[in-house]
């Protein structure tokens, strides 16, 4: 076996960049991982982690969990892939219809292709070009949604924070999509009612993470949602949830179900396929109906696919049960009130936001939206960072949020894994002494 070194040099001669991804590459290299099972992890070096990073919020079943390994072995001998149904399709259909309370659903492979479906969708319904987004929300790397991504005010006008200008997310990104989509504050109602007044039967929909998952954990004001749905069909408009992040993760049904608002989209990936490659979008009767009578034609060569169809049924079966869902809610409180003592023992702003599964260490007052975010202290989040990862807990790459994914095979040991390393950062790393770690 060749160690992480090797393997980084050895991708540079047939891999661009030497990984998969762009967001698999991390300072001061890629973590190349040779296993994992259970609730952790084993790089190519032999160092074993608890993993909390979750394949980027995805591993809510943890590694080589039983009924996915009975799941994907049952279904492999039987054949993965046909270009035709398999019975599991409906099955998995009817479960999200139940947990998410939209009656009809199609599948595809990945987050972006869900929330491209959406995108599409809501212009073919409404006949108009213009999107809403978040600005600082990342929904994929499709061009209607590449727009005021991660933008920073360095050599960029991003406008006011009551007002963002949209801008690409590099030069990939033709000016025309740009103009067709509108960024606005998370959380900030009066903003997309600006929009639409202005834009008069222009705007499609919108597209909204109900809960911000890339930038910390930011969740939305009360009634924020509900008044946003209302005030879209006002103006002729849907709503899109981009549950890929959310979805099954902060509760059986979603944001859609913690919040109790429905939208008339939903986009679903990561969880869903227990570490396969899978994407949803379910959405009302009136929506879905252009799908079926291929207004709207949504095809793939993989859409729900046998082995993944089949792993999405054991997801929601066997996996995520009410009982991992009490599992789940345990190890958040014991991680959020033991970091959250710390903080306040060694007088270190700032407290944990977390829902369901995912939380994230935040080193600021509550975040509201992007613009907080870019304002909280990144040498603080750097130095979480290394105290986690090299004290055994395997986070997201800085500058990636930091945020934590727990998982159904995680234990209270690893909890408490996560607190003792914060505690070591707070013994170690003062406030008076504000870390300063190189970008």
């Amino acid at each position: 076996m060749r160690c992480s070194l090797e393997l980084r040099e050895a991708a540079r001669a047939t891999l661009a960049g030497g990984v998969a991804s762009a967001w698999q590459d991390s300072q001061p290299g890629a973590i190349w991982i040779e296993r994992g099972e259970g609730g952790r992890v084993w790089d190519a070096d032999g160092t074993e982690y608890v993993d909390m990073h979750g394949g980027f919020g995805a591993g809510l079943a943890g590694h080589a969990h039983p009924a996915v390994v009975e799941a994907v072995e049952r279904r492999v001998r039987m054949g993965t892939h046909f270009g035709h149904p398999t019975e599991d399709l409906i099955s998995v259909s009817r479960l999200l219809r139940d947990r998410f309370r939209l009656p009809l659903w199609r599948f595809s492979n990945s987050g972006t292709e869900a929330t491209m479906d959406a995108v599409h969708l809501m212009r073919v319904a409404t006949g108009r070009k213009k999107i809403i987004k978040v600005e600082g929300a990342y929904h994929g790397h499709h061009d209607s949604v590449q727009v005021s991504t991660f933008p920073t005010p360095e050599g960029t006008d991003i406008g006011p924070d009551h007002r963002p200008r949209s801008v690409p997310h590099g030069p990939a990104i033709p000016g025309e999509f740009v103009d067709l989509t509108v960024a606005v504050p998370f959380g900030d109602i009066d903003a997309a009612r600006t929009v639409l007044e202005e834009n008069p039967d222009s705007v499609a929909g919108m597209i909204i993470e109900p809960v911000m998952l890339n930038i910390g954990v930011v969740v939305p004001p009360a009634s924020y949602l509900a008044e946003l749905v209302d005030l879209l069909h006002a103006h002729g408009a849907y709503l899109a949830y981009d549950e890929v992040k959310t979805g099954l993760a902060v509760a059986p049904g979603g944001a859609t179900e913690l919040f109790g608002v429905t939208p008339d989209i939903v986009c679903l990936a990561k969880a869903l396929g227990g570490g396969l490659p899978c994407g949803a979008i379910g959405g009302t009767a009136e929506l879905m109906e252009l799908i079926a009578d291929n207004t709207y034609q949504q095809v793939g060569t993989f859409n729900g696919n046998p082995l993944t169809m089949a792993v999405a049924r054991a997801m929601l079966t066997e996996v995520l049960t009410p009982e991992a869902y009490s599992h789940l809610e345990a190890l958040r409180v014991a991680i959020v009130t033991g970091v959250e003592e710390l903080m306040a023992r060694y007088g270190i702003p700032g407290h944990v936001a977390s829902v369901g599964a995912k939380g994230s260490v935040i080193f600021a007052d509550r975040l509201r939206d992007y613009r907080d975010f870019l304002r909280s202290p990144a040498p603080w989040r750097r130095a979480h960072w290394l105290y986690q990862v090299g004290g055994g807990i395997l986070l997201p790459s800085w500058g990636k949020s930091e945020q934590f994914t727990l998982s159904v095979q995680h234990t209270t040991e690893d909890a408490r894994l996560y607190v003792a390393n914060f505690e070591r950062l707070c013994r170690d790393v003062r406030p008076a002494q504000r870390p300063e770690v190189a970008s």
